[in-house]
């Protein structure tokens, strides 16, 4: 029997109607690695788990060949995390170490998120795990072109897994696989039917991938300002643009706290990710951050430096905030130390 974690992670399986969700989570619950997970999802029929059902313990909940716990949500995501957390506790159902939960395609990926930080209960239970979105690589770029709700799902992600690519040909799969880097610069990117793909790591920790795990000199996949383009290069009528801000100078960690807390508080649902890796005032290892719009996950010390560049770098993914904006609150809460890390004088600056 599986130990119940201090915190348990919960997972979020998201993608856009008809991009593949359901298939891929009938391989994830045949995956013995994953059989000490409760998996939330719609309706049981969309997933096609009659096949697993070993014992329905009520109307809304069974248990799988797997071992998994597979519930429906008829009412509030609260109710069901909130009973699921107190049949484990008294032992009515086998003990779980982590929870899926299944979207609907159409559905912006945050109001589940914030789930567990807005309720009192859940969060001294549960914490965010891996954001897992599904991408079709036949109907993909067209579905960004047209839907906020996709570019939203694929903004979130630490996965994005390439689905129908056998049906999309590899010039299309490699077109929408430039285009989603673009706009999730950060995100791992893997198609479904890669060998190396193990479901196991979709849902595993996180924090090497937000620590150590870094593509570039300033440890980040984005480098450049971004705006969001469709398919054919014109202006896409959401506002999303990714960009870096980079601080020369040592970060005071209350006021770089305070600053952010104070930022996502107001514009969380447009600050669709943020990830950094900080020179904090008095630390000699970077600190790592990570955050999906109003939830911000606990800060990584990293091993070490990724390069000689000592610097602090910000990624923001925004929807309709100016970056100029945000630069000059940051410039304006003042959240550096005196102490240099990289040159003669406290510049900020913003990356373009």
């Amino acid at each position: 029997m599986s130990e119940i974690p201090q915190f348990t992670a919960v997972n979020l399986l998201t993608g856009f109607l008809g991009s593949g969700k359901t298939t891929l989570l009938r391989r994830m619950l045949a995956d013995p690695a994953l059989a000490d997970t409760a998996v939330l999802i719609n309706e049981f029929g969309e997933a096609g788990l009659d096949h697993h059902l070993v014992e329905r313990i009520d109307e809304n909940m069974m248990l799988l060949q797997s071992g998994c716990i597979c519930c429906t949500v008829r009412g509030e995501l609260v109710d069901a995390l909130r009973d699921l957390q107190s049949r484990r506790e008294r032992g009515l159902i086998p003990a779980f170490s982590r929870v899926m939960i299944e979207s609907t395609g159409l559905a912006d990926p945050f109001p589940t998120l914030s789930t567990i930080k807005a309720d009192p209960v859940l969060r001294h239970h549960f914490r965010p795990g891996n954001v897992i979105t599904t991408v079709d690589a036949v109907n993909g770029e067209g579905n960004l072109d047209v839907y906020v709700e996709s570019n939203r799902q694929a903004a979130i992600a630490d996965w994005l897994v390439l689905t129908k690519t056998d049906l999309a040909g590899a010039e299309a799969a490699e077109a929408l696989e430039k285009r989603l880097r673009q706009l999730n610069p950060d995100a791992t990117v893997i198609d479904v039917h890669d060998e190396d793909l193990s479901v196991a790591a979709l849902v595993g920790s996180s924090d090497a991938t937000r620590g150590n795990g870094l593509q570039s000199i300033s440890g980040f996949y984005c480098e450049d300002s971004r705006e969001l383009v469709t398919a054919s290069g014109e202006a896409h009528s959401a506002a999303f643009r990714s960009f870096v801000i980079t601080i020369d100078h040592a970060i005071d960690w209350t006021a770089f706290g305070i600053w952010l807390t104070m930022l996502l508080n107001r514009h969380g649902d447009r600050v669709l990710r943020v990830k950094g890796i900080l020179n904090i005032a008095g630390e000699k290892r970077p600190v790592a951050i990570h955050g999906v719009q109003h939830l911000v996950h606990t800060p990584v010390h990293m091993g070490g430096w990724p390069s000689e560049d000592r610097r602090s770098h910000i990624v923001f993914i925004v929807d309709g905030l100016d970056p100029k904006l945000l630069k000059r609150s940051f410039e304006a809460f003042a959240v550096v130390s005196s102490e240099p890390t990289h040159g003669p004088t406290p510049i900020m600056r913003q990356n373009r």
